[in-house]
């Protein structure tokens, strides 16, 4: 990721950089030196951006919410079917090889301020959106409610499990895994 001699580095650089650490080390990783070792650049070129740490965790965290919570719900959106919207986001959350999810990566450092409503907001805005999805479905308010907790649970779980225990995971099985979830979450 270092770029070449001369070459500046912008705001979001850093905040990639950032969110990048994040996923890998959690809130400790996100060490203004090392990401400045790792984009090849000086500490003053993060201080023209940032004012301090807190700055560029903030900012990272923001990235985290828009590009894992708006792009993803705006993108979901384009189909009017909310059953179709919910296998799609199962699909996504679940059958993709892909790095955990980073609430899970975050959960333990859940006593920073920053995280803490990060998580918060992030958690609440993704459970209303399963939330909306199931009452579109015509589920009362109280069902829909449930089933949005154990949609978002089952994620949670299942990427803290890929996480911490990738072999515990069948990912041959995702298939059949998603059916249950789907005959549990649609037909339950």
């Amino acid at each position: 990721m270092a770029r070449g001699q001369g070459a500046r580095l912008s705001r979001a650089d850093w905040v990639t950089a950032a969110v990048g650490a994040l996923h890998a080390g959690g809130l400790a990783a996100v060490a203004v030196e090392p990401l400045a070792a790792r984009l090849g650049a000086t500490k003053g070129s993060f201080y023209w951006h940032f004012r301090d740490r807190e700055d560029l965790v903030a900012a990272a965290l923001a990235h985290w919410e828009q590009e894992g919570t708006d792009d993803v719900t705006a993108a979901l959106d384009a189909s009017p079917d909310p059953a179709r919207r919910l296998r799609m986001l199962a699909e996504a959350t679940i059958a993709q090889d892909h790095r955990p999810d980073l609430s899970v990566v975050l959960l333990p450092d859940a006593a920073h301020p920053l995280v803490a409503a990060a998580l918060e907001r992030v958690t609440r805005r993704r459970m209303a959106y399963l939330t909306e999805q199931f009452r579109a479905l015509g589920l009362p308010e109280e069902e829909a409610s449930a089933r949005s907790l154990l949609a978002y649970t089952a994620f949670l779980g299942h990427s803290q499990l890929r996480h911490h225990l990738p072999a515990a995971v069948d990912t041959t099985a995702t298939a059949a895994y998603l059916a249950v979830l789907e005959r549990a979450l649609l037909h339950g």
